[in-house]
């Protein structure tokens, strides 16, 4: 009865959007790289599949995060068929397990809704919102909470890398019971309700994150075991291995994180930020190009992210034997001008949706995949409050 309900505020809502969007700028970005197979994202053609991705609010996304990620949810977008359910989440509690600036906070969730916008997530496609705005994800993890394993998130190496810590440190260490806190060491459970709230099938991850994906899978059965069968463990859709590292420790990922502004380059970088960022980029002095990320690495990440923003779709190889003659010098200008050609539109596209004058349409597409999601998400929960029994007398 409930559940029915919940369908007629669905119609109810769609009646109510149904409105003109304001006008967008031409979406002219062409994806020119391989997509994820229709075996991932799809496991059968007879059952409806749903799709869910979270990212962190950091601010302004990187090109680690773009290849990493955003491009992969664009492709996974524009590849999904009518039985496709689409959710991407801007997981702002997350964002607050280590210690944050609360304005700060909010200028970085602007900036990362501007961005998914950007990289071409289509509000009207796909449910685009704030985990914040739905009460029941952190509902939901109190739940999964009281049959969570305490030793499996021990085990976990997310909390111990954030505090700089051993991967082999204990719980127990006179350090760790110091500086973690409860909400960094139960984070992970409020990523299964993330997944878990919204019957998700398929989870596409980076294969830093897969360890997360195999803890939601544990939720799933101890849920089960605990009040009966009603979850269903989602698959991993493994996003292809497009690492980027960081342009002045190469041997790391590219970083926020990392004390040197000129590690990383931004999507709205400007031409000469790129090119600086570009010329001081560290690599070495032996002659020559040839990709070899154990022996060049900064090299190596050149070529890689000249690679992927290639206009003719050359393979790392390719780039390098053609560019034999050149010096370091000229190689890295070749390289800086092909990031500033290939990003120029999505750097058009951000600054569009941060102007001032695009304020009201954020806030609009927020509050409509807001309201999407926490009528989703009250489905589930109707049936799992009743499920735990504390669904009424």
């Amino acid at each position: 009865m409930r559940i029915g309900i919940g369908n007629q505020f669905l119609n109810q809502l769609r009646r109510r959007l149904s409105h003109p969007t304001a006008c967008l700028p031409e979406r002219r970005i062409t994806w020119k790289y391989a997509s994820c197979t229709q075996q991932q994202a799809s496991s059968s053609s007879n059952l409806r599949q749903i799709i869910f991705s979270g990212i962190q609010p950091t601010g302004i996304p990187h090109l680690g995060n773009y290849f990493g990620a955003l491009q992969q949810w664009v492709k996974i977008q524009d590849g999904a068929t009518s039985t496709t359910d689409l959710f991407f989440s801007i997981v702002d509690l997350h964002a607050m397990t280590l210690p944050y600036d609360q304005a700060g906070l909010r200028l970085q969730k602007r900036q990362t809704l501007a961005a998914l916008l950007a990289v071409g997530l289509d509000p009207e496609r796909s449910t685009i919102f704030f985990q914040s705005a739905v009460p029941a994800h952190t509902e939901l993890m109190w739940i999964l909470s009281c049959t969570a394993s305490v030793g499996y998130l021990s085990r976990m190496t997310q909390w111990k890398s954030k505090l700089a810590m051993s991967d082999s440190i204990a719980l127990s260490d006179p350090d760790a019971k110091a500086k973690l806190k409860l909400g960094l060491f139960s984070y992970p459970v409020l990523q299964s309700a993330d997944i878990l709230l919204y019957r998700a099938t398929h989870v596409p991850v980076g294969h830093d994150q897969a360890q997360h994906l195999e803890f939601a899978r544990e939720n799933v059965k101890n849920f089960n075991a605990a009040h009966g069968q009603f979850f269903t463990e989602p698959q991993t859709v493994m996003s292809p291995a497009k690492r980027v590292m960081s342009l002045k420790d190469p041997r790391v990922k590219m970083s926020k994180s990392h004390e040197d502004p000129r590690s990383r380059i931004l999507l709205n970088d400007s031409p000469e930020m790129i090119q600086m960022k570009i010329k001081a980029a560290l690599t070495d002095s032996i002659d020559g190009l040839y990709y070899h990320p154990e022996q060049r690495p900064g090299v190596s990440n050149l070529l890689m992210l000249m690679s992927y923003m290639d206009a003719c779709q050359r393979s790392v190889e390719q780039i390098a034997a053609e560019g034999q003659a050149l010096s370091m010098r000229a190689f890295k200008e070749e390289v800086a001008e092909t990031l500033i050609k290939g990003m120029a539109e999505l750097k058009e596209r951000y600054d569009y949706f941060m102007d001032d004058a695009q304020s009201q349409y954020l806030r609009d597409v927020a509050a409509k995949g807001d309201e999407k999601a926490r009528l989703k998400a009250e489905e589930t929960m109707v049936l799992v409050r009743e499920i735990v029994g504390i669904d009424g007398l």
